[in-house]
């Protein structure tokens, strides 16, 4: 049989949930991607980079960490990390799918209740699939039935895992689900993908918007791909919880390294955020605002998400705003959400005028 998967394609067209790659258009007005700072686009930081790794005798990590990997390049961001987030220890890992999915089938182990809300990300869901405790989810964001859970469990260790800030509804983590994990001594992962770079006085992400303090029992995942402009991930733990992780997290122990390019951009992308981060605050706190006069939506980070509720007709408005506005925005479809939406990115590098035009648009083609 040549071609193996023909009827599931065709029900995936039928429903309206299929999917292509296109080339991207730098043309168009870029509110999809998540390159919330504009740093993608900072050419100084990629030059910045280059003389980094001008000052090595290679420009590739050759091997995993474990084998002959390790940089100096690498073991500096990790330093930079710690003392930016203040953890003990980091980790700096391939991507963020990757890292979530190491994570979570190395630390949830037999005999261990894994409490995950229900709009955990994609990669963390494969992650519990692949590991050897108890897995129960939680309804989204609720600390209420989160706490039920957390006295009804029974295991030697028991992890909750959220995220700071969600990737789809662009909701902010409840600060009561981190009291409760330090109430109940619970190994709480932090996926800081959408809110690391974002939100914070220092920008530094959930722990900083809400002025707590590491616990040793805190890990804090992030990625560079988002608001650091480059590509790859990492993980802040205690110095107990990361030397464990070296030692079971596949992730680490089988991977080439992460690249150091990457490393190092994402190093440089940190100093530029620590540096100007009063100046981008207000950068986002400008775009939020115009999101809320124009839309009526409030948004504690840059995602703007737009219930449609109907997949060609997603797909139908995101084509409408490029061809009328050369304006590009998210359209995303199930199963990646419960209900179709316009997913727009606020990035800070929009100009103001041109976001408030588009948000104008979209009032008048979205009906609610």
């Amino acid at each position: 049989m040549n071609h193996p998967y023909e009827s599931e394609l065709k029900a995936l067209k039928r429903s309206g949930r299929y999917r292509e790659r296109h080339l991207r258009n730098e043309h168009l007005t870029d509110a999809a991607s998540n390159d919330y700072l504009g740093l993608a686009h900072r050419k100084a930081l990629h030059d910045l980079t280059c003389q980094t790794l001008s000052q090595y005798g290679e420009h590739a990590p050759k091997a995993s960490m474990l084998v002959n990997g390790y940089h100096p390049i690498h073991a500096a961001f990790e330093r930079a990390l710690c003392k930016a987030n203040g953890f003990e220890s980091g980790i700096v890992m391939g991507s963020g799918f990757n890292a979530n999915i190491g994570l979570i089938e190395a630390l949830v182990r037999k005999g261990d209740v894994l409490l995950m809300d229900e709009e955990y990300h994609a990669s963390g869901v494969a992650g519990a699939r692949m590991c050897e405790g108890e897995v129960i989810y939680f309804p989204h964001n609720d600390s209420d039935a989160l706490e039920e859970g957390l006295k009804k469990a029974r295991g030697k260790r028991v992890i909750i895992a959220v995220e700071g800030i969600y990737s789809m509804g662009g909701d902010l983590l409840e600060r009561r689900i981190i009291e409760l994990a330090i109430e109940y001594d619970a190994i709480m992962i932090l996926d800081e993908a959408h809110s690391s770079g974002v939100i914070g006085n220092r920008l530094m992400g959930i722990l900083d918007y809400y002025s707590i303090e590491p616990t040793p029992l805190m890990i804090k995942m992030g990625t560079l791909g988002k608001a650091y402009g480059s590509f790859g991930a990492y993980v802040l733990s205690s110095a107990h919880i990361g030397e464990y992780l070296l030692n079971r997290a596949k992730n680490v122990i089988y991977a080439t390294a992460p690249s150091l390019y990457d490393t190092a951009l994402a190093h440089h992308a940190l100093e530029y955020i620590q540096e100007h981060a009063e100046r981008l605050r207000e950068k986002i706190r400008v775009r939020q605002k115009i999101v809320w006069e124009v839309l009526g939506i409030e948004c504690p980070g840059l995602i703007v998400p737009i219930e449609i509720g109907d997949n060609r007709e997603v797909m139908k408005l995101q084509q409408q705003l490029k061809e009328e506005m050369d304006f590009h925005v998210g359209a995303i479809r199930q199963p990646t959400v419960k209900k179709a939406i316009l997913r727009l990115i606020a990035r800070v590098d929009i100009d103001e005028g041109r976001l408030r035009q588009a948000c104008e648009r979209l009032t008048q083609i979205w009906v609610k």
